[in-house]
């Protein structure tokens, strides 16, 4: 919503200045010409730094956007008009920013803008993937299928992408965990012995020399580690934002060990999902591998996608770029060549993605089965390299005293 300052005229002759809220300067004439006022003058009135909201994370959560989709659905297939469905659905929003964008798109629309145009206007909400869905709906008059179709879409993807952060989010607590223990062990527990060591005046072994030096330096040049480590993420972020950092990080994901199969699976899954999803929705299929190529957030594979799509300008079916590549296993292509073959191409993708998820959720399962006794050895052997390199010496200084 923008601020607008205005000055009017009431029926009797006398001026009104004042300020209004609107999501366009149209949209508060018309307001102001419902209050009965004659519209002088209106003007949008810049915020300043200290007025400007701050916001943190986005508009709209994934599982807050598929009930809106779901209630939206409901609306339309009830008789109810976009305007009055998008107010109903704006006026009972919890989250500010999101009944903010829903509020400007129901005065977009009362200004004769289409949906698909009006959501357009807020990227950060709304994905290609729902405008070019809404846009096909429109043109079908067939909104609340598409509006279906878009909520069980967002709640498969919102499922298979929390069971990817699921996968990852143990191992991650477990390191962390890891790390903590050792830094503590190293600052506050090993310090305490080496008085004690020192007075033995005796070749320390190897072993307890190491954990020594790495307690000294960590205790005494901590700052170093974490001036490292910021230095190292800057590096990181500026390489991952290149063109050929961003290629090589999506790659370098799809080649880790125990990990890479499952983004693969998850990246598949997606894309096939988004596919069918478009296709059911009538959406040109040129225009469909475009915004799967977004959608699908990994380089290798809409590298793989665009050239398909260069490939069906030619003439040539999807599935022959797609055999080339070893992202797509031959399940997929011979899939895929098959729905092209029988007219079916979006029965088949949807199989692929039923099938995908289905692989995510048994991949989770398998790796949170895995990862559980690593990291119980991996903390075991750092926590045990600790013990050991101070229980040596002091089995020494036993055996000398005895």
């Amino acid at each position: 919503m923008a601020t607008f300052a205005y000055e009017a005229r009431e029926r009797d002759g006398k001026k009104q200045k004042g300020m209004i809220e609107a999501a366009t300067q149209n949209a508060a004439i018309i307001e102001l010409k419902k209050r009965g006022l004659i519209v002088l003058r209106v003007k949008e009135e810049k915020k300043t730094v200290l007025q400007m909201e701050i916001q943190i994370g986005k508009p709209v959560k994934p599982q807050e956007f598929v009930v809106f989709l779901r209630q939206f659905a409901t609306l339309i297939r009830a008789g109810v008009g976009l305007v009055e469905a998008v107010h109903t659905l704006a006026a009972q929003t919890e989250k500010k920013q999101f009944r903010k964008v829903l509020e400007e798109i129901e005065a977009d629309i009362r200004n004769g803008i289409q949906l698909s145009e009006a959501a357009s206007r807020h990227p950060k909400v709304f994905e290609p993937l729902f405008i070019s869905m809404v846009r096909a709906g429109e043109a079908s008059g067939s909104m609340e299928i598409i509006f279906d179709r878009l909520a069980f879409f967002y709640e498969k993807s919102y499922y298979t992408k929390e069971k990817v952060k699921s996968a990852m989010a143990y191992p991650l607590v477990m390191l962390v965990l890891a790390i903590g223990v050792t830094v503590y062990l190293l600052t506050n527990v090993v310090p305490t012995f080496v008085g004690m060591f020192q007075s033995l005046n005796a070749e320390l072994p190897a072993i307890t020399k190491l954990v020594l030096n790495v307690s000294n330096s960590i205790t005494y040049t901590w700052y170093i580690y974490i001036i490292s480590g910021m230095i190292l993420w800057v590096i990181f972020h500026i390489f991952a934002t290149t063109e050929y950092g961003h290629k090589f990080l999506d790659y370098a994901k799809l080649k880790m060990p125990v990990f890479g199969r499952l983004f693969q699976k998850s990246s598949l899954a997606r894309m096939s999902r988004t596919l069918s999803t478009l296709f059911a929705s009538s959406v040109p299929i040129l225009q469909a591998l475009s915004i799967v190529e977004e959608v699908v957030d990994n380089k290798v594979i809409g590298d793989t996608l665009a050239n398909a799509r260069d490939s069906l300008r030619q003439g040539q079916p999807l599935s022959e770029p797609l055999k080339g590549s070893w992202v797509f296993p031959p399940l997929v292509t011979r899939m895929i060549s098959i729905g092209e073959e029988t007219g079916a191409l979006e029965t088949m993708l949807d199989k692929i993605a039923d099938f995908y998820e289905a692989e995510v959720d048994n991949q989770v399962d398998k790796i949170k089965a895995l990862i559980e006794p690593i990291m119980i050895v991996i903390l075991a052997v750092l926590i045990g390299t600790i013990v050991l390199a101070i229980m040596i010496p002091m089995f020494d200084m036993y055996s000398h005293i005895k």
